[in-house]
């Protein structure tokens, strides 16, 4: 999810859940381009490593810090690892807050987080590698990968969902907290990737089919499990379980931890929702209020070795690492992509249709939301700003313009991925002389 807007999902969910959000383009969404290499990628060289030590800064640093003290001290956020890059160095690195409150464990720079929807920009890499490799492509029907996966429109006719449509959300599908109870996902139980642990990812696409599509396949856009269905498409493609395609192609060439799998229990990071009159330590499951909705989040499913990968939830990671990846990308791809595949993934692949989870200036590339045009407000972001978010209260943004790019994991859903942290966090980066 997108941190500077998702605030107007809190009195929209049900609206984007019945599907009213659609503002349809006469043509297929296979008109709106993209990256369509066929032949295996030439050999890139690395992405350059972040830098370890940070060229001074003090402005930024005070800004940031006086950010990051207030939610800590004030019990908005219980604990957070805040990194700003700057042209591939680290000028801001902060660690605050609580691991563990109750146990008094502090925060640290190597805490590993439960990614949530961050996951989706890594599985979109991998298969847009397959992309690259010649082993898919974006037009692809989804059935070809993966037959029994055929849900039908509202009036029962069938539709033809590609993979373009699962990386852009243009699919038809739909999240479960994003409808009302008792609709289509609910009576079927399907699983958002955060919840039943020990769930097969073949059990939940079962379920995931049996539900009407919201709309027909390219017509509009809407948050979806799209990528959980991706990720079995990623499997099948790369010819493994998705977490062994996932490191084959993007995490190990990056050399980077990040994983659908805690190597280190010890160093993973204690959950918490939001609630009154501090956030308070989830059980399991736990239902987290986000505006008329309620997400579910089951925290033991991330050492639950039985839970499917969720393509869209599913992943482990620390924020160094994360930024790791993003300068990759921001880059030009490194060892993971073609240059002018990252091009086409981190640019509008959606024409004109809304994205009313986002904003009216936004658009939507493959796996990350993206600044189309002048955004209003104290501290809007640059035409080109590619970013996205997780439920368990983190968000993201790459101002390829600026080479800059911030990474914040919090262990506070949904204070940590949208609101007056996130927000102030994007005002200090960028300072008070900026429009």
């Amino acid at each position: 999810m997108c941190s500077t807007a998702v605030k107007r999902l809190r009195a929209s969910v049900f609206t984007i859940a019945s599907g009213l959000l659609v503002s349809a383009l006469p043509a297929a969404l296979g008109a709106c381009g993209g990256a369509a290499p066929a032949a295996a990628p030439a050999p890139a060289p690395a992405a350059p490593a972040v830098a370890a030590a940070p060229r001074g800064d003090d402005a930024l640093q005070r800004r940031l810090d006086a950010v990051v003290e207030a939610a800590t001290a004030e019990g908005r956020i219980v604990g957070t690892v805040v990194l700003v890059a700057r042209d591939g160095e680290v000028v801001y690195r902060r660690a605050a807050g609580f691991v563990d409150r109750e146990a008094g464990i502090r925060m640290r720079e190597d805490t590993v987080f439960r990614l949530a929807s961050m996951t989706k920009p890594i599985v979109s890499a991998a298969a847009l590698a397959l992309v690259d490799a010649g082993a898919l492509g974006l037009d692809d029907p989804v059935t070809k990968w993966l037959p029994a996966f055929a849900p039908r429109l509202a009036d029962g006719r069938p539709a033809t969902i590609t993979v373009r449509h699962l990386l852009t959300h243009t699919a038809g599908l739909n999240y479960t907290f994003a409808e009302p109870e008792g609709g289509p996902y609910h009576r079927a139980r399907v699983s958002d990737g955060l919840d039943q642990p020990g769930l097969s990812l073949e059990e939940n696409l079962a379920r995931i089919a049996q539900a009407p599509l919201l709309f027909e396949p390219g017509t509009a856009w809407n948050y979806s499990l799209a990528t959980d269905v991706l990720g079995g498409v990623v499997a099948k493609a790369g010819g493994a379980p998705l977490p062994d395609v996932v490191r084959r192609l993007v995490t190990g060439p990056l050399g980077v931890d990040l994983a659908f799998t805690v190597a280190d229990p010890q160093r993973l990071a204690v959950p918490y929702g939001d609630a009154s009159p501090r956030p308070a330590r989830m059980a399991d499951p736990q239902a987290v209020s986000f505006g008329p909705a309620k997400v579910t989040f089951s925290p033991s499913r991330a050492l639950d070795p039985r839970s499917y990968p969720s393509g869209g939830a599913g992943m482990v990671g620390t924020a160094g690492d994360y930024v790791r990846f993003l300068e990759a990308l921001r880059t030009g791809g490194g060892k993971i992509l073609r240059p002018e595949t990252v091009a086409a993934m981190t640019s509008n692949q959606i024409g004109e249709l809304r994205v009313p989870l986002l904003g009216e200036a936004w658009g939507f590339g493959f796996g990350v939301g993206v600044l189309t045009a002048p955004e209003q407000g104290a501290a809007p972001s640059a035409v080109g700003t590619w970013q996205w978010s997780g439920a368990y209260g983190h968000h993201f943004w790459v101002d390829p313009g600026a080479k800059l790019t911030v990474v914040v994991l919090t262990n506070t859903a949904f204070a940590g991925m949208v609101g007056e942290f996130p927000d102030a966090v994007r005002r200090a980066v960028r300072g008070p002389a900026q429009p």
